[in-house]
């Protein structure tokens, strides 16, 4: 089992509207599925405990790409879309924010009952990854949001997140069981970004002396410091920049999408009338569900798929955002009968993507364009953002979402 890593994100307050929340479960339990049928249970929970591809995730959702707000509505999002499965597809999740993290035992304990697994040895684990990140890495951020995904074979992942009242900022933590040999012994696996200086870490694996002092004097400070692990760092400004993106990948999204004849993608995707703007945002999706560790290394490229809540890059495109749902949807339903042409295709797309991208040469200034050309057109896919003046305001196909 391994901690695989954790990401500071700005603090932002206030909630994700309806709107938004029904798509992002709908999409979200889409892509789960999609990563179950292709590469298993075990493959989601270690994405899962990838604070890149989470990132991603969250940005391909459509929530505020650099946001602490990602968490608590990924989280959200996946435990309604995953919850009303988790018998057919052999994966819980239990836990959330406030009372919905002091949860977390009940939870399991009758996930153990369901399942076989042995409860108290999963209360315990989820215990013991809080209390580790609350108050064995005294790093300044408490713990507020606790996650826990159990498999029904035994395997777990955590995600969790802390807050820092006075940086103004969160810190999101991730666990994985499939590596880890000890809690107490350096279960630091591979966490990147900006060092900040001197922490308090007793989990490290030169802290053994300072455990068995603690053990005895507990109250006297640990002589040993050491290093703060380094960590992703997320900027604070709300846009998205040049220097946000790969601008090579992210030009050959663009480029797949809106510069090839389209004809030629009606054969590939089996799908009439496929427009290039929805193509943009499958493109990406087919990334988050195909792609490899080293591909989501700039999380604010996916918010091209669905934009942001906060209108950042641009609104979220609602049209487009149904439209890639019941894709993903049929091909998942097609997948389960046999016809994995809808799949196949799909998956083609991340390949395909990746091949433009070696001939590709970025230019800030069509970036810029992009953008531009994105919320002039917003209205024409039914953008929305959370600034939007009349909410009473609803889309035709609004009260038909269902969770699948």
């Amino acid at each position: 089992m391994s901690k695989t890593g954790h990401a500071d994100l700005p603090l932002h307050y206030g909630r994700v509207p309806k709107w938004l929340a029904s798509r992002m479960a709908l999409l979200g339990g889409a892509i789960t599925e999609s990563i179950l049928i292709e590469y298993g249970r075990n493959e989601f929970l270690k994405r899962m405990s990838d604070p890149f591809w989470f990132q991603s995730l969250g940005a391909v959702l459509g929530m505020d790409w650099h946001s602490s707000g990602i968490t608590t509505s990924v989280m959200g999002a996946l435990r309604k879309a995953i919850n009303p499965h988790s018998k057919e597809w052999g994966l819980y999740v239990c836990g959330g924010r406030g009372r919905y993290s002091r949860n977390t035992p009940s939870e399991l304990l009758k996930v153990a009952d369901q399942t076989g697994l042995d409860g108290n040895t999963l209360v315990r684990n989820s215990r013991l990854s809080a209390k580790i990140d609350n108050t064995t890495i005294q790093d300044g951020f408490q713990i507020y949001l606790h996650n826990f995904l159990v498999t029904e074979d035994g395997e777990w992942a955590v995600v969790q997140q802390g807050m820092n009242g006075q940086s103004g900022m969160a810190r999101r933590y991730h666990w994985h069981s499939a590596e880890m040999d000890s809690f107490i012994s350096d279960p630091h696996a591979s966490v990147c970004g900006t060092n900040q200086g001197l922490i308090l870490n007793l989990v490290h694996q030169d802290a053994a002396p300072t455990q068995k002092g603690v053990l005895s004097i507990s109250k006297e400070n640990p002589d040993r410091m050491i290093q703060e692990i380094k960590k992703i760092t997320l900027p604070s400004h709300h846009q998205v920049l040049a220097k946000d993106v790969n601008l090579r990948r992210l030009g050959a999204v663009i480029a797949l999408a809106h510069d090839s004849d389209i004809k030629d993608f009606e054969s590939l995707l089996l799908t009439k009338g496929l427009g290039p703007r929805t193509l943009q945002s499958m493109v990406l999706v087919s990334e988050v569900i195909h792609g490899t560790p080293s591909r989501f290394e700039d999380p604010a490229r996916f918010s091209f798929a669905h934009g942001g809540k906060d209108g950042h890059p641009f609104p979220v495109p609602i049209k487009v955002y149904d439209e890639t749902i019941q894709f993903l949807h049929k091909s998942v339903e097609q997948a389960k009968i046999g016809h994995t042409d809808k799949q196949k295709a799909f998956k083609k797309l991340h390949k395909m993507s990746q091949s433009l991208e070696k001939e590709f040469a970025p230019d800030e200034k069509k970036f810029d364009q992009w953008i531009e050309k994105e919320r002039r057109d917003s209205h024409k896919f039914g953008g929305r953002t959370v600034f939007d003046k009349n909410i009473k305001r609803k889309l035709d196909n609004d009260n038909q979402l269902k969770l699948f």
